[in-house]
């Protein structure tokens, strides 16, 4: 793979994404809101590669498939109107096939082709098969974690702006003090929680925290701490004994990694 592929692959991206740009303003914003996602989830991406080592190679491989990790949002938003996997289609899955009909990486080796296809496939997935060899479980953990980053990014913003009108960004859930009791005991056993069980924004929220659990990487961990996602996301929680736990529980998890990460 070499800096022609990349070009390539970030011109037919341009064109694709272009193709569902729309005059009406919610769904142009949404359509957006998933491209620029997609950029900057290719800047974390090489921002946690640099940071382990990895060859200009293998940063190109690692942007190839941040640039394609959410081909399928696209197309799943114009045909379901949601970005909710359990409510309209794998995207994950969708997004492959559309690069295999498209053939977009027909310039790529077919061991490269294959390795981007899988870590696709997997970056939504709830676990990592444990099959799967070490070099496509490294590029899938790669991607889940820069993925997560932006999203706490997303959300963060939303959270903290004066508009919460977003069903895309809030999932239609309503913005109730309440919250699910058993999610708290979730977190503090370090248990990312799952999506089916969300009824308030409030428990959107802590499974956005959950996801703490499911970060692979030390240097992820550093750039969580210094963004001050997590903080961001608590302040917006209701005021109790609970809460205050979780964050007393996330803040030692998080700095027990990021000790971790300056020893190394």
């Amino acid at each position: 793979m070499n800096i022609d592929n990349i070009s390539f692959f970030y011109k037919w991206f341009n064109n694709y994404v272009k193709g569902f740009y729309s005059e009406d303003e919610k769904i142009q914003e949404n359509i957006r809101l998933k491209e620029e996602h997609t950029l900057r989830v290719c800047k974390n991406i090489l921002t946690i590669g640099s940071a382990l080592g990895l060859d200009t190679k293998e940063l190109y491989l690692a942007e190839t498939i941040a640039l394609f990790h959410d081909l399928g949002r696209f197309e799943q938003f114009k045909v379901y109107h949601t970005f909710r996997d359990d409510q309209s289609i794998d995207h994950a899955a969708l997004g492959v096939r559309i690069l295999k009909r498209e053939n977009v990486l027909s310039c790529l080796s077919k061991e490269e082709q294959s390795l981007i296809f899988k870590a696709i496939g997997y970056h939504n997935v709830r676990k990592l098969p444990a099959y799967e060899d070490s070099r496509c479980l490294f590029y899938a953990k790669l991607i889940r974690d820069a993925d997560k980053l932006d999203i706490w990014y997303v959300v963060t913003n939303y959270y903290q702006s004066e508009r919460l009108n977003n069903p895309v960004l809030d999932f239609g859930l309503p913005n109730i003090p309440g919250y699910s009791e058993s999610f708290i005991e979730d977190i503090l056993n370090c248990k990312v929680i799952e999506i089916e069980k969300l009824k308030t924004l409030n428990d959107l929220k802590l499974m956005q925290l959950s996801w703490l659990f499911d970060i692979n990487f030390l240097p992820t961990f550093v750039l969580i701490k210094e963004r001050k996602y997590l903080d961001k996301i608590i302040k917006t929680l209701p005021k109790t004994e609970k809460i205050q736990k979780i964050r007393r529980h996330i803040e030692d998890y998080l700095d027990k990694k990021v000790r971790l990460a300056q020893i190394k």
